[in-house]
């Protein structure tokens, strides 16, 4: 593989060539600056000759001329020695010449342009193009992306008077361009402002972020204009509005760091958040709901029930709302996780017994798991979490899933190599963290919890935030965590949990939500009313 150093700022001049190390007849591309690149065998060759100005015998002789087509003034050609010659070497085609010339006013390259936008090179033009004009700096340095630009500004402001350069190989390389003069030149840093008229596409609005993070803080303004670029206002008559958007360039900040003045509108816009509601009456009064871009953490000890909570929610979901869900369980198979919701709409366990393929069950598979809302990952025990992340990824942007139980994390992590627990839980968060304000899908998680001092969880110990496993990381990444607590050894309400609210970073109101019974006899979940029962369970 070709690292990402060796392909940085790459701009191919010559293509098809072939490779002397593979045999291939046609992989080899040749760079601006001389280094090459096989796309075959991958190889890359750096420049030998990076810093050396070969000056060449085959520069055109060109004559200069006002270019109607362009709008641009003969004055303005004459600054910046931009001629129109014919190429031998092309047929004896026309074209444009841009002269690049060292500091020295030697000339060192030439840029063609031909008729069809096709463009050639010859030398190697390692400055800006106008750059020897203006070489003792001064107080404003106006950079755009093309020649034409660059006269383009240069005839609009200033009448040709006023410092203004373009990039030699185009937005991609800025960032390479940059880098080089700062390190070799210091000539940038001659200027007190330096104003980047890139087009206002997507290659040179990113080239704007790449040069502005190596230029010094403070000394870059932007400028932004209604149209592509310089030369399209100019040939629309807008002259007017280039000049406009020079003098009302704006010092660039990275698109994170807002001013406040700039917040009123969104203060003042009422925020809808799409919320749907669980099951349980307790827990959407202390959650408000289940929201899109939030994790929602349940923990608890072995055996406590947090998957079947997980599953009574998600049958909730599908149905009382028209939302894809996903739900993926690494303890067991698909064909349980699917038979278990089937079971919540027959109020039967369908593990127990024998499956009757009836018109009963068709209708509780054709409404839920066969609803085309459902969706599984069919894989079972430790996984790579990329590989994982991956799949919930593809669940969400090309299945338009919204909602994803994952049950349950510690399973995700005993399938990764690094055996520091601590740092793996935390690694795995943040990478879910991530994945969720990415693709705003509501994740509930499953997590255990570490065994406390004394009584432990199996037994109804209350559960805590500091109880969750890894240094850190589920409970600070989560904007939700409800703890669940059930005695599995109590002589009355053995079957009895006690959903308790640990965090919730929306509204704040943590504490006991609510508490739900399960049936053994049909699998389900049901909420007690707290307010008619004196005997609470151990632990509440």
């Amino acid at each position: 593989m070709v690292s990402e150093e060796h392909t940085e700022g790459l701009d191919f001049v010559k293509t098809h060539q072939p490779c002397n190390d593979c045999g291939s007849s046609d992989a080899l591309s040749v760079n601006v600056d001389g280094s090459t690149k096989c796309f075959s065998c991958g190889k890359f060759t750096p420049s030998q000759v990076t810093e050396v100005e070969e000056i060449s015998d085959d520069f055109l002789q060109g004559t200069i001329m006002s270019i109607q087509a362009r709008r641009l003034t003969e004055d303005a050609c004459k600054k910046y020695n931009y001629s129109v010659a014919y190429d031998p070497k092309s047929n004896g085609k026309a074209c444009h010449v841009a002269n690049y010339y060292n500091m020295e006013r030697k000339l060192v390259a030439q840029k063609l342009r031909f008729a069809d936008k096709t463009f050639k090179c010859i030398g190697n033009p390692q400055y800006f193009y106008g750059q020897h004009l203006w070489q003792n700096g001064g107080r404003k340095l106006t950079i755009t992306e093309g020649e034409i630009d660059c006269l383009t500004v240069a005839q609009v402001i200033g009448d040709n008077k006023f410092p203004v350069v373009s990039l030699p190989s185009g937005a991609q390389n800025a960032k390479t361009m940059f880098k080089k003069h700062l390190k070799r030149l210091e000539w940038l840093n001659k200027f007190d402002e330096i104003v980047l008229m890139f087009d206002m596409d997507d290659v040179g609005q990113k080239a704007i972020e790449d040069a502005a993070h190596i230029l010094p803080i403070g000394k870059i303004k932007v400028a932004k204009l209604p149209l592509k670029d310089p030369n399209e206002m100019l040939m629309k008559g807008m002259g007017k509005d280039l000049v406009s958007a020079f003098w009302d360039a704006k010092i660039w900040r990275p698109d994170d760091i807002i001013c406040g003045t700039e917040l009123f509108e969104r203060l003042t816009t009422t925020k809808i958040f799409e919320t749907v509601s669980y099951p349980f009456n307790g827990l959407n009064n202390k959650t408000h709901g289940c929201r899109k871009g939030e994790i929602t953490t349940f923990c608890a000890g072995s055996g406590i029930g947090k998957s079947q909570v997980c599953k009574e929610i998600i049958y909730h979901f599908l149905k009382t709302t028209d939302k894809k869900v996903g739900y993926i369980a690494l303890e067991e198979s698909i064909e349980r996780t699917a038979n278990s919701i089937i079971g919540l709409e027959l109020n039967k366990l369908l593990h127990l017994e024998p499956v009757s393929v009836d018109d009963t069950y068709t209708e509780a598979f054709n409404s839920t798991v066969g609803s085309g809302r459902f969706f599984l990952y069919d894989h079972w025990g430790s996984m790579e979490s990329d590989n994982l992340l991956n799949h919930i990824r593809y669940m969400c942007k090309a299945l338009e899933v919204e909602y994803v139980v994952l049950d349950h994390l510690s399973i995700v992590v005993s399938g990764l190599a690094d055996g520091d627990e601590r740092r793996m839980i935390d690694n795995i968060m943040t990478k879910l963290r991530a994945l969720v304000e990415e693709t705003k899908i509501g994740l509930i998680l499953v997590s255990h919890l570490k065994r406390p001092q004394g009584t432990g969880h199996e037994d109804g110990a209350r559960t805590h935030l500091s109880q969750l496993r890894g240094s850190a990381g589920i409970a600070q990444m989560s904007d939700i965590c409800c703890g669940l607590e059930r005695n599995q050894q109590a002589e009355s309400h053995a079957n009895r949990t006690t959903i308790r609210v640990l965090k919730n970073r929306f509204s704040g109101e943590t504490g006991v939500a609510c508490q739900v019974e399960y049936n053994a006899e049909t699998g389900r979940l049901v909420e007690v009313d707290m307010a008619q029962e004196t005997n609470q369970p151990t632990g509440f």
